[in-house]
C-alpha cells in the first residue's frame, strides 16, 4: 500500500452532519413517546444511545434535502429503488425516502425474533423477510407519523439494494455449527489456519463470501464471550432489551509474527480489504494492520511485533525476518496461542455512552475499567480490566527453553496466570470513522503480561 492510498484513512470528523442526524432522530423520540422511553432504556439500562444502533432512517424527500446530504457528505447509492444517501467516510446512518407519509427508524439488532421476544410488541405482525434470510425487519414502536423498526442484517449492508436469495437453510444451520465449533487447538499452528480455511472455502461455496463473514464472526463473538466475564455481564444486559451484540464497533486479533499473514489471508478470503497501518511506537515494540469487510460491516485491528523499519513494507503480505525476543503481543500469543485459534480474540469493542456504560457495569457487575487511553471530544476508549486466564505449563516451559522469561517470571505465570482478554468501551462522536495513534502506545505496555500486578 502506497503513501497515496494510505492517506484515503486520514479520517475527518463531520459536526455539521452530526448535528444533523442527531436533530432527526430527536424527531422520532419527540413524535413517539415509545421510541422516547426505548432510548431511555438503552441509556440506562445498557449504557448505549440510540443512535449508536442506527441502521437507516426513511424520511420525508424534496430536493433540497438531497442537496442538504450531499454538503454533508452524503453520496447517492445509484441503482437503489428509491433515492438513498449514505456517508463513505464517516460512521453515520445511510438516508433514505420514505415510501409514505410514514417517516421510518431502522434499528440494527442482532436477531428480531428476539428482540420482540423480549418486547412483545404487536405479535400478530409478521416479520418482513424469511427465516434464514440476509436481512429481516419489523415495525417495533410507532407515534405521530413515525415508526421505529428493528432490523437485522447477515452480509447486506444496507448499500445492498439486492439483497441474496434465502440460502438452504439445512446448508446454513451446518456452517453456523461448523464455523462456531471449529477445532482451534493443533499441535502446530500452521494446521489450525489450513482447518479454518477448509470450512470457510466450504460455506463460501453454498453461502456466499459474505454471509459466510456474518456466520464466522458471529461464532467468534461467542467463543470470545464465553471467556471473559465483562462480555457475558454486558451481553446481558443488551439481551435484557433484544439487543444482541449489533453495536460492535471492532475485533481485535493478536497474532505471532510467524502466522501473521496467514491470519490476514484467512480474512481476505472472508472478504476483507486493508485499512489504515499503525504504529504504536519504539517502546511498544507493535503495530497493526487494520482491515474492514464493509459488506459484513465487521472491522478488525490485527496487532503484531513489529519495527519502525518494517511499517513501511506490507507486513500484511511480506513475511516478517525471524526474531530472538517477544514483544507484548507475541509473548500474549506464546502464552494463551494465537488469538485466531486457541485464545480467541483480545477485545470486541462496542460502541456506548462512555460514561454510563462504566458507571453501570461498576455498579451493576462489579465490572473495573481501566485507565481511557483516549480520551478526546470525538472519540473515549477504555479496556475493562482484564480476564485472567491460566497458563499451561508446557507454554511456560517452552518460553523457558528459549530464554524468552526467567524463572522468576515463570513462577509468576505458574502461580497468578496471564492477561488473556477485555471488553472495551468506546464512544465516537462526528462520524469519526479511525483510531487514536498516540495514546494506545500507553495501554498496550499497561496490559504486557510481564508487568501486569494481579
Amino acid at each position: 500500500m502506497s503513501s497515496e492510498q494510505l492517506t484515503v484513512y486520514d479520517w475527518k470528523r463531520y459536526p455539521e452532519t452530526a448535528r444533523f442526524i442527531d436533530e432527526r432522530i430527536n424527531v422520532f423520540c419527540q413524535k413517539s413517546a415509545d421510541i422516547q422511553q426505548f432510548a431511555h432504556d438503552l441509556q440506562t439500562r445498557t449504557g448505549t444511545r440510540l443512535r449508536d444502533w442506527v441502521d437507516h432512517l426513511e424520511v420525508e424527500w424534496s430536493d433540497a434535502l438531497a442537496s442538504e446530504l450531499v454538503e454533508l457528505g452524503y453520496e447517492p447509492v445509484m441503482d437503489a429503488d428509491r433515492p438513498l444517501y449514505h456517508h463513505p467516510a464517516a460512521m453515520f446512518p445511510a438516508v433514505k425516502v420514505a415510501a409514505s407519509a410514514v417517516e421510518r427508524l431502522f434499528v440494527r439488532v442482532d436477531s428480531v425474533a428476539d428482540f420482540l421476544l423480549v418486547h412483545q410488541r404487536d405479535m400478530d405482525t409478521s416479520i418482513e423477510g424469511d427465516v434464514g434470510s440476509a436481512v429481516r425487519q419489523r415495525i417495533a414502536f410507532a407515534g405521530e407519523g413515525v415508526e421505529l423498526h428493528v432490523i437485522e442484517r447477515h452480509g447486506c449492508p444496507v448499500t445492498c439494494t439486492t439483497p441474496p436469495a434465502t440460502p438452504d437453510l439445512k446448508k446454513l444451520a451446518a456452517h453456523a455449527e461448523a464455523l462456531r465449533l471449529r477445532k482451534r487447538d493443533f499441535a502446530e499452528a500452521s494446521a489450525g489456519f489450513a482447518h479454518a480455511a477448509s470450512l470457510i472455502k466450504s460455506s463460501i461455496a453454498d453461502l456466499g463470501v459474505n454471509r459466510t463473514c456474518d456466520l464466522f464472526f458471529a461464532g467468534e463473538r461467542d467463543y470470545w464471550q464465553q471467556r471473559n466475564l465483562a462480555a457475558r455481564i454486558q451481553k446481558a444486559r443488551q439481551d435484557a432489551m433484544g439487543m444482541g451484540w449489533a453495536n460492535h464497533d471492532h475485533h481485535t486479533y493478536r497474532s505471532s509474527r510467524k502466522h501473521f499473514q496467514s491470519l490476514i489471508g484467512i480474512f481476505e478470503l472472508l472478504g476483507f480489504q486493508l485499512r489504515e497501518r499503525f504504529y504504536a511506537g519504539k517502546e511498544a515494540g507493535w503495530g497493526a494492520q487494520v482491515i474492514e469487510q464493509p459488506h459484513a460491516r465487521i472491522t478488525i485491528f490485527a496487532d503484531v511485533d513489529l519495527s519502525a523499519e518494517e511499517v513501511s513494507q506490507d507486513f500484511a503480505h511480506e513475511a516478517f525476518q525471524q526474531r530472538n525476543e517477544l514483544g507484548t503481543v507475541g509473548l500474549w500469543c506464546r502464552l494463551h496461542g494465537e488469538a485466531f485459534l486457541q485464545a480467541g480474540m483480545h477485545h470486541l469493542e462496542c460502541q456506548f455512552d462512555f460514561d454510563a456504560a462504566r458507571d453501570q457495569l461498576a455498579e451493576e457487575g462489579d465490572v473495573k475499567t481501566m485507565k481511557p487511553f483516549t480520551d478526546l471530544p470525538h472519540l473515549r476508549q477504555a479496556f475493562t480490566a482484564g480476564e485472567i486466564w491460566p497458563v499451561q505449563e508446557s507454554r511456560i516451559q517452552s518460553l523457558l527453553n528459549d530464554g524468552l522469561i526467567s524463572a522468576e517470571e515463570a513462577d509468576k505465570f505458574r502461580e497468578k496466570g496471564a492477561i488473556g482478554s477485555h471488553l472495551e468501551i468506546l464512544q465516537r462522536e462526528e462520524g469519526f470513522k479511525g483510531f487514536n495513534q498516540t495514546g494506545i502506545n500507553d495501554i498496550i505496555l499497561e496490559t504486557n503480561p510481564l508487568k501486569q500486578q494481579v
